[in-house]
């Protein structure tokens, strides 16, 4: 019962949580504060994708052979 609760937030919770909002970071530093949070996120979406496709291995190809550096 008590999760319920929680969860039902009206409009005017919404409106207070707002206006807290703006009076603590001001109106300048929302837009800056978004912009750090959406660069997160992309990031985070990069850095999860990035290690799905490195947990495939293509066996198909033959490695490459690397030439001995005194060459």
């Amino acid at each position: 019962m008590e999760a319920y609760i929680i969860l039902a937030i009206g409009v005017w919770q919404i409106v207070v949580i707002v206006l807290l909002v703006l009076l603590l970071f001001g109106g300048r530093k929302i837009p800056e504060l978004m912009r750090g949070v959406g660069q997160g996120m992309k990031e985070f979406k990069k850095a999860t994708s990035d290690t799905d496709d490195d947990d495939i291995i293509d066996d198909t190809k033959e490695p490459k052979k690397i030439k001995d550096a005194k060459e």
